[in-house]
């Protein structure tokens, strides 16, 4: 079996090549000749833990390819993933401009049938204007081949993406013909024999169920960092509220952290996008937006404490911030907290330097030298007034407390994703200041 994934992003180059880990022969498309050559070469543009050694093998058998034209590899592929990029245009709604481009590409150069696919993540209603653009392009050429188009939306974590590919809770297909369906059996035919689940549903019902998820755990997010708000207002712990909840079977323990609010590439963009489609249509999402507005604000919580802590006097404060990503594992800086916290503590009039695993390419090439990018934890704080985590990497779990203690100028430590104890922060020594806890008496 052939198949095409046009989009060499996150979706679409970790689509392409767990499809090939499983032998199926794929070519990913791009139309950046820059980003295809370094491919080429094995040069991954994204982190993502894994994928690059099932790019490399998958490379190396010949099941994985990538080219800059669709055109020369449409014959005998019998199915065409849709994954670029669908990035917000000023009013929330999903450009849907390059996946509108993907459908010219095939209506102008399709010679048999062939299933399009969006894997991108696009609101209800676009694989209706995906077939309606092919259509025309056919017409444009005076010919009637064949097409389905179909919707398979993706539930990938970044930072364990390959893994959620390989090995999916659950697999959602949108198809509107019995071909379609059959096509889409064989190509997931070895995950469903490994036991995880396709579910089968009409176009609209996927595309609308990508856009429900994303939605319903960003609520369970703001609610409750709201929750953890308002606990350490009244003097309440929300790590034992988390668990006294989380027990609950019909809440459960996923999403309810408390934290500094969520960022990334889907659920600040989904959120919107989703807001924006029931305006459109006439609905107000009350619940949404007030999901939109509470991230958006608990976004600045952490400077807020920096600042009261300070007595507002923040100009001539050198900052040391651990960790820049949205989330740990993975380099992406889109929507991430660590923006907002930066820019309000630049505006305070703070210098800083920062620190991140992986992201420090990425947060250069965004924030040029407004500060310094550190290589080591440690001298991102040396001489710095306090430091602030920001990213909960694995590797700040348990540092060096002692060298922290001795690197900062004084020994305040505001944590953004409640990894440390209160506790023992204090018998260590430390002014310690999180979320949802009134750290202020100890």
């Amino acid at each position: 079996m052939k198949i095409a994934v046009v989009g060499t992003g996150y979706v679409g180059l970790v689509t392409g090549a767990c499809f090939a880990e499983v032998g199926i022969e794929v070519v990913c498309i791009d139309i950046d000749k820059e980003k295809i050559e370094g491919l080429k070469r094995g040069i991954i543009p994204i982190y993502e833990p894994g994928l690059d050694k099932i790019v490399a093998g998958n490379v190396e058998k010949g099941r994985l390819s990538f080219s800059t034209e669709l055109a020369p590899h449409l014959p005998g592929c019998e199915v065409v993933f849709s994954a670029v990029g669908t990035p917000p245009d000023e009013d929330g709604s999903a450009d849907l401009s390059y996946v509108l481009d993907v459908a010219r590409s095939v209506g102008r150069n399709l010679q048999d049938y062939v299933l399009v696919v969006t894997k991108s993540t696009v609101p209800v209603g676009t694989a209706a204007k995906v077939k309606q653009v092919i259509a025309e392009e056919l017409a444009k050429r005076g010919v009637d081949i064949p097409f389905d188009i179909a919707s398979n939306p993706e539930f990938l974590k970044e930072g364990d993406a390959v893994q959620d590919f390989l090995r999916p809770d659950r697999i959602v297909v949108g198809t509107e013909s019995a071909r379609a369906r059959t096509l889409m059996e064989r190509l997931y035919k070895p995950f469903t024999e490994n036991g995880h689940p396709v579910i089968f549903m009409d176009v609209p019902s996927a595309e609308m169920t990508k856009y429900a998820a994303n939605a319903m755990l960003a609520t369970k997010i703001s609610f409750m960092n709201d929750i953890a708000n308002l606990s350490e207002l009244l003097g309440a712990d929300i790590n034992s509220v988390r668990e006294g909840i989380g027990s609950d079977t019909r809440i459960g323990p996923k999403f309810i952290y408390a934290g500094i609010g969520y960022g990334g590439s889907c659920f600040p963009k989904d959120v919107k996008a989703l807001i924006r489609t029931g305006t459109e249509n006439g609905y107000n999402l009350r619940i949404l937006q007030a999901v939109e507005a509470v991230n958006e604000r608990q976004k600045s919580v952490i400077f807020d404490k920096i600042s009261a802590y300070f007595d507002g006097n923040l100009k001539g404060r050198h900052i040391g911030i651990w960790g820049l990503a949205f989330k740990p594992e993975t380099d992406d800086m889109r929507e991430a907290p660590s923006m907002v916290i930066i820019d309000r503590l630049l505006q305070a009039g703070c210098s800083i330097s920062a620190y991140d695993p992986v992201a420090h390419h990425e947060a250069k090439r965004r924030l040029g030298d407004q500060i310094t990018i550190c290589e080591d934890p440690y001298k991102a704080i040396d001489q710095a007034d306090c430091l602030v985590l920001v990213t909960e990497w694995k590797e700040f779990r348990i540092p060096k407390f002692e060298q922290i203690k001795q690197l900062l100028k004084q020994p305040v430590i505001f944590d953004g994703r409640n990894i440390y104890n209160k506790e023992e922060m204090k018998l260590r020594g430390f002014d310690y200041f999180c979320i949802g806890i009134n750290t202020r008496s100890t």
